[in-house]
């Protein structure tokens, strides 16, 4: 009697690097070809990790987080926290590869930043969120780097940047309170001398991703220093003294969260933790900008990585299942859906490495006045847009396969719920919106954004394809829209309720712009379907609301 059971094959992962034409296409374009055949062996060997080894290990690690140990068998307090087994690999890969070292090494100048990005492309969703740590150190290394203390330059940044496993930090980033998580303004955390005259800070932190970094970056309010912003003042910690025990500092519990759970992240009580002032005493929020920066690009190249993660495990499983008479691969439906999600995720890449390129322009100093602007808006547009194409992006994936992405055992529910995240950290997405509109001075922003949105639909750069300039004109109207209803609208509540709008219209009109500028210079099939194809989708987002009317919806 012949069994009917039926066995379907799981989705399956390659080399990461090599089987990602997209990624592979746009790095042969944006760097020179000497650069890219220095670091492709590095990329190939990361492109195997991702999609063997770690891959297997992370499916295996599932149901590992870490743990905390408040107290041992004598009563003493010790609050010993033990990270999962795919942690402790990750780090050690991490630092081997350089991925907080090479735009510090700057062997490639300004396309070392283009370097170190692809290779956080490729190693982040295989290491359970272990880039939540090393994008706090690369921008803590970024932020001591420019704060022009020696002191601690010679102290951390070494360590931050270092390749040995043994020797290398990470760094937390302390800010989120319980008065406030993007409204640092309102820490209650106070800052004050000692006897010798170093400082204590004593406090709560309500919310402190990977605790177990050697470092952190801390705002704090001196004694006697006013309120908001302006009366905070930047802080460098070390976690534990020479003895090894914590430095004035009480884990009181680990959080229980939707997703990226295994990132320890606790909830800290200050309890005169030495600490060193970093800058001047005042103008905190200022001096944490650089950093800013540097995470809100992490931020926004891990998600285009989750959406890239989502597709090849989704098109990997189109492959292999059957319904209705016809793999998935071949039903009319299924390809059309996964072709939408595979323009979002072009678009969003280019978005995230234009943030990328712009970032190595300016600390490689070759960076103009206009492009300098450009950088200050793209930031906030990037981070909010990416992260939502991300969650959007990666729950459709799910959904492609059927009951089987629900079943935990998968790996895909953990991918969404690690997704969820990136609309939250390092500013949510009303918070960066504010940030591009209302603060980002798009009198010189908004100019530099449509000089690089003509630079990139110009007709040397389409070919003189009739249907690439047809796109093109739709993102240069886009921004016309925008630029008109600005000029029209300066009442500040008025533009607060649209701010997002605004800002994810201005957005897609750039990342439609890359994918033709990316279109026209590979001439492809497949670039340029790309990027009509995301032309067909909803563009300008600006649509006038009443937000009087607004309010009554929520009474």
């Amino acid at each position: 009697m012949h069994s009917t059971l039926f066995i379907q094959s799981p989705p399956v992962l390659g080399n990461q690097y090599g089987d990602d034409t997209f990624l592979r296409s746009y790095l042969q374009r944006r760097l020179p070809a000497d650069v890219l055949a220095d670091i492709e062996p590095s990329l190939t060997e990361l492109g195997a990790l991702a999609g063997g080894e770690l891959y297997r290990l992370q499916l295996q690690d599932r149901l590992n987080e870490p743990t905390l140990t408040q107290w041992d068998a004598w009563g003493n307090r010790i609050d010993r926290i033990e990270v999962s087994p795919l942690w402790r690999r990750a780090a050690d890969l991490a630092a081997i590869h350089g991925l907080v070292a090479i735009p510090y090494e700057r062997r490639h100048g300004r396309y070392s930043r283009i370097h170190q990005f692809a290779a956080v492309y490729l190693f982040h969703p295989s290491t359970d969120v272990y880039t939540c740590p090393l994008a706090m150190s690369d921008g803590a290394a970024r932020t001591l780097t420019v704060s022009g203390n020696q002191a601690l330059i010679n102290r951390a940044v070494a360590r931050l940047t270092s390749r040995d496993p043994a020797q290398a930090w990470t760094s937390g980033q302390w800010m989120t309170e319980s008065t406030g998580g993007s409204d640092v303004g309102a820490s209650l955390t106070r800052a004050a001398r000692d006897e010798s005259g170093g400082w204590r800070l004593f406090g709560k932190k309500w919310f402190t991703s990977a605790i177990t970094s050697q470092m952190a970056l801390t705002l704090a309010r001196p004694d006697g220093n006013g309120p908001g912003g302006s009366g905070l003042a930047m802080f460098y910690v070390e976690t534990h003294d020479a003895d090894g025990s914590l430095n004035g500092i009480r884990v009181e519990r680990l959080k229980d969260k939707l997703g990226t759970r295994k990132v320890p992240t606790a909830e800290l009580t200050l309890e005169g933790t030495r600490a060193e002032l970093v800058g001047d005493t005042r103008h905190g929020t200022r001096s944490i900008e650089p950093m800013l920066t540097v995470t809100r690009a992490w931020n926004s190249v891990t998600s285009v990585s989750f959406m890239r993660r989502a597709l090849m495990l989704a098109r990997s499983y189109a492959r292999e299942r059957r319904a209705f008479g016809a793999k998935l691969e071949d039903l009319p439906l299924h390809v059309d859906t996964l072709a939408a999600l595979e323009v979002e995720t072009r678009g969003a890449f280019l978005l995230a490495f234009e943030l990328v390129e712009l970032m190595g322009r300016q600390e490689a100093g070759e960076i103009t006045a206009e492009q300098q602007a450009l950088l200050r808006l793209v930031t906030p547009i990037a981070k909010l847009l990416t992260a939502r194409q991300a969650v959007a992006v990666v729950s459709e994936c799910m959904e492609a396969f059927g009951g089987a992405g629900y079943v935990e055992d998968t790996g895909l529910p953990l991918l969404l719920r690690d997704t969820q995240v990136l609309p939250i950290w390092e500013g949510t997405t009303n918070v960066l919106a504010l940030d591009a509109v209302l603060r980002g001075e798009l009198s010189v922003g908004l100019p530099a954004l449509r000089t690089r949105i003509e630079r990139a639909i110009a007709g040397d750069a389409v070919g003189g394809d009739a249907r690439l300039s047809a796109a093109g004109r739709q993102a240069v109207q886009a921004i016309e829209h925008v630029t008109r209803w600005l000029s029209q609208n300066n009442d500040p509540r008025r533009l607060q309720a649209n701010a997002r709008r605004v800002a994810m219209t201005l957005g897609r009109a750039l990342q439609l712009a890359l994918l033709i500028e990316h279109a026209g210079a590979t001439a492809t099939t497949g670039d340029m379907a790309a990027a009509c194809r995301f032309a067909a989708a909803p563009l300008d987002l600006l649509v006038d609301i009443n937000s009087e009317e607004s309010a009554r919806l929520i009474e």
